[in-house]
């Protein structure tokens, strides 16, 4: 008796330490959230062989640049709705493969009707990504991790795109820029193949998750399976909901300078070449990265000193709009391009203070059934904003004979707007009622 009390059996009864399978979860997100910048920004810098070969002028290659932006805008919400009703593993398979296809397809385009009509439809495809992604954060994360996870996303996102560039210049040494976009799009056939077999909607079903895992997941409320009806009367009429994307669109509305006009501020009022322009436009997404990194993992000290994940939001969210509008501010009265680029760096890293606090925010407010949309919604504010950012910026460039400096004071006034959104959101009252 004294041996079976002594048989290694009786190890399997001690208490296990909780799996990490969540963190694969996190994993997918980031490299779907790189893919995603890539896929989206190389065309700009095909854009001069693209325009060579198939015979576009300046203004037929913007109409081209936008239409993503147009379609991806339009269908936001109804991407994210479609990742509530079928759930976050049905939906990013589709969405990927969508955009996957369309991103090759741009390598067959033989005239600016097919090019257009590809680059839409490449806009829907990716549209609901983000919303989606999130979704599938508020199932598997614990509250604390929710942050945290959307900082590091968003660094991925942010350095993706800061170096798309030197990674298009560099595949476009051994391809045509027809052959780079059909290599790219075979990325995310690649990263749904393995999506697919590795990810489950709910931990429970997962081999992966221990049962200690389970456990620590289920006294989240993270076991409850996804209900599919998104309280769309709620949604529209929640105030955080409502303040959530207004202060979206004020921190996109400046963003948005960085990917659209920096470069042709960089040549036209510091008067570099385009490829001097083009290193120093890398630092803003790179600080952007930083910054998301610095908030995901500070918020949790944050929230030790306030002991509320909402009041800790509040702070840090604040504190990145008053930091940014400061700092883009102080850009305009540095003289050389050092400094200058330097205070816009440091706009950037303030500017993503904000962006994981308000997409940890979708998770619980949507909570169980509308996480995905309440992000759908904010983003379509976000992308409203960065085709408001560009159009505003051309007119007032226009009429101001160039007065870069008066463009970009508007852009900083904006910052300071979503201030005041902050306080009146209640990011831990979620519309379900299932926190």
């Amino acid at each position: 008796m004294q041996r079976s009390i002594d048989s290694p059996a009786q190890d399997t009864r001690l208490p296990l330490q909780p799996s990490r399978a969540r963190y694969g979860v996190v994993a997918f997100g980031v490299t779907l959230a790189v893919l995603s910048f890539v896929d989206r920004i190389a065309i700009s810098q095909a854009a001069p062989l693209i325009a060579r070969d198939l015979h576009f002028d300046k203004a037929q290659m913007g109409m081209v640049l936008s239409a993503f932006l147009l379609s991806y805008s339009l269908f936001e919400v109804p991407g994210a709705w479609y990742g509530d009703l079928v759930g976050a593993r049905k939906a990013l398979i589709r969405i990927v493969c969508g955009w996957s296809l369309f991103t090759a397809l741009t390598g067959w385009a033989w005239n600016l009707r097919s090019m257009l009509t590809i680059r839409f439809l490449f806009g829907i495809g990716e549209a609901g990504c983000f919303p989606v992604i999130t979704k599938s954060f508020r199932a598997w994360l614990l509250p604390e991790e929710r942050t945290r996870a959307q900082g590091i996303l968003w660094m991925a996102a942010r350095w993706g795109g800061a170096f798309t560039p030197l990674l298009v210049v560099w595949v476009l040494r051994y391809m045509t820029w027809r052959l780079s976009f059909v290599a790219f799009g075979s990325l995310g056939v690649i990263w749904a193949f393995f999506f697919a077999r590795s990810y489950r909607d709910n931990p429970e079903d997962h081999p992966g998750v221990n049962e200690a895992e389970k456990a620590l997941l289920r006294s989240s409320g993270n076991n409850l399976r996804d209900l599919h009806r998104v309280p769309w009367g709620k949604l529209f009429h929640s105030r955080s909901v409502l303040l959530l994307s207004l202060q979206y669109f004020f921190v996109s509305f400046s963003w948005y300078f960085y990917l659209t006009w920096l470069p042709t501020y960089l040549q036209e009022h510091h008067h570099l070449s385009a490829a001097t322009a083009a290193g120093y436009a890398v630092f803003p997404l790179l600080f952007c990265g930083i910054g998301s990194f610095f908030c995901g993992f500070f918020s949790p000290i944050v929230n030790g000193w306030t002991g509320n994940i909402g009041q800790t939001r509040k702070i840090m969210a604040m504190s990145g709009f008053a930091g940014a509008g400061i700092c883009l501010a102080t850009a305009t009265q540095m003289k050389g391009i050092t400094a200058t680029m330097a205070m816009m760096a440091l706009a950037c890293f303030f500017n993503d203070q904000v962006v994981p606090h308000s997409w940890a925010s979708c998770m619980d407010i949507g909570g169980k059934t509308a996480s995905s949309s309440v992000a759908g919604v904010m983003n379509l504010m976000g992308n409203l904003a960065g085709t408001a950012s560009s159009l505003l910026g051309g007119f007032i460039l226009q009429r101001s004979s160039g007065d870069w400096n008066l463009f970009i004071a508007i852009l900083a006034s904006v910052y300071f707007l979503g201030i005041f959104c902050w306080p009146f959101i209640d990011s831990q009252r979620p519309l379900d009622g299932v926190s």
